[in-house]
């Protein structure tokens, strides 16, 4: 489950990619002392400490714990959704989203924001050291009309949620908006999911409906601002869903994909975030229906040139992959994504690093290899500059440390190894 720490870790001889500057350190040490970091630069100027166990990762690349944005932990594909789920006891499923969170863990994003389908239980389990995880951000349920993307009722009547657990707001009044707002908020939700669009896997609307009104999204706005004012995330495909988001107050963009200049104008007026989750459309057939793959090959191509268009003109980038429809546990391979896009490899990284903690609100402790925030970090072989394609390959990352202790592999090469790493407790 977890692993000791040890009173001072030194990581030495890899280059460093701190998530905020623009420059790389190549020959970097990383000091680990109580969970933080207390000294990230050159080796040459790290000072020294007694108690120290060091490790030398020469040939090897540091960064940030990368962030994802946008998961779904309470399935693995559009297929398991109404098969493998509806079959499996109950007590299966819990088990089996662990199993999710562990492996994206491993794969370097060592926070997530769940955007629909999973408890607050699970973020407090991962916060007790109950189970390995992401640190967790959950929205619990999607909002939205009676036949809107959250209401995945089938055309024969049946309701999913009937044994998979509620995992919808559905509402159809000013009144029905205010209450379930209330009632996520009463229930641990960290953020507001609301659907601003149809998608393309809701049997009842397409990507370019409109759905949640705007001053529908503005009560709900109002609602956190009254309360705790915790960001909404609009799942937002069509131009004008786009909109009637960002004017009633979304703080992100899931997704976007057909986001027009009107849009981008907004989202730069509103300092908003864009989660583009292109991961999406990397993904065969087989787990769709033929009307949902229609959708989304309908909206492949436009939106790479929309999104790119808001990539060039400055729109704020957070990494999210929409995992739950894509695959969990290969996150990364969102990165190349957004430098096809024609952000910088060194720009994507910041996307799932210090911009996403921006976005959730904790770049004050997370998000870059800096003096005095928690010692979360991965260590991966070869450049990601050179090749952003080695963060998308869970083989590649050697190492994920979460506040300061150690989740996956070791920081110690036998060829290299001057201090041998605690054994998992």
């Amino acid at each position: 489950m977890t692993s000791q720490t040890v009173p001072r870790t030194v990581l030495t001889g890899a280059r460093l990619i701190d998530g905020i500057s623009d420059t790389v350190v190549p020959d970097a040490a990383v000091v680990i002392e109580g969970g933080v970091f207390v000294y990230a630069g050159p080796a040459a100027t790290r000072p020294s400490g007694v108690d120290e166990a060091v490790f030398d990762l020469a040939g090897r690349t540091v960064l940030p714990g990368f962030f994802d944005c946008h998961v779904h932990f309470l399935m693995d594909s559009n297929a398991d959704f109404t098969g493998t789920m509806l079959k499996n006891r109950p007590v299966v499923n819990v088990f089996q989203r662990v199993r999710r969170m562990r492996d994206t863990l491993h794969a370097g994003i060592t926070t997530a924001r769940d955007l629909g389908g999973t408890d607050a239980g699970y973020r407090d389990a991962v916060e007790l050291g109950l189970v390995d995880g992401p640190r967790l951000h959950v929205a619990l349920r999607l909002m939205s009309h009676t036949g809107g993307h959250a209401d995945f009722r089938l055309p024969s009547g049946f309701d999913p949620s009937a044994l998979l657990g509620p995992f919808s707001e559905i509402v159809d009044s000013p009144d029905e908006v205010r209450a379930a707002t209330r009632r996520l908020i009463r229930e641990g939700a960290d953020v507001i999911k609301v659907c601003a669009t149809g998608g393309v896997n809701s049997p009842s609307d397409h990507p370019e409906d409109e759905g949640l009104r705007t001053d529908e999204i503005a009560l709900i706005a109002d609602e956190v601002r009254r309360h705790r004012g915790l960001p909404i995330a609009a799942h937002a495909q069509g131009a004008q869903g786009i909109k009637n988001a960002l004017r009633g107050g979304a703080t992100s963009i899931e997704h976007g994909y057909l986001i027009d200049d009107e849009g981008i104008d907004l989202m730069l007026e509103r300092d908003a975030f864009l989660v583009p989750t292109l991961s999406t459309f990397d993904l065969d057939p087989s787990g769709y229906t033929p009307q949902a793959w229609a959708k989304k090959q309908r909206m492949a191509d436009a939106a790479v040139v929309r999104l790119s268009e808001a990539v060039r003109r400055g729109v704020k980038i957070a990494l999210g992959t929409d995992s739950g429809i894509a695959p969990h546990g290969r996150n990364l391979r969102e990165l190349a994504h957004l430098v096809k896009l024609g952000m910088s490899p060194l720009d994507a990284i910041r996307a799932g690093t210090i911009q996403a903690a921006a976005l959730l609100g904790v770049a004050d402790r997370l998000g870059s290899v800096t003096a005095g925030k928690i010692a979360d970090l991965v260590v991966c072989e070869g450049d990601p500059l050179a090749d952003i394609g080695v963060l998308g390959d869970p083989g590649n990352i050697s190492v994920v440390i979460q506040g300061g202790v150690v989740k996956k592999g070791s920081p110690a090469r036998s060829a290299h190894q001057t201090a041998r790493w605690p054994s998992p407790a």
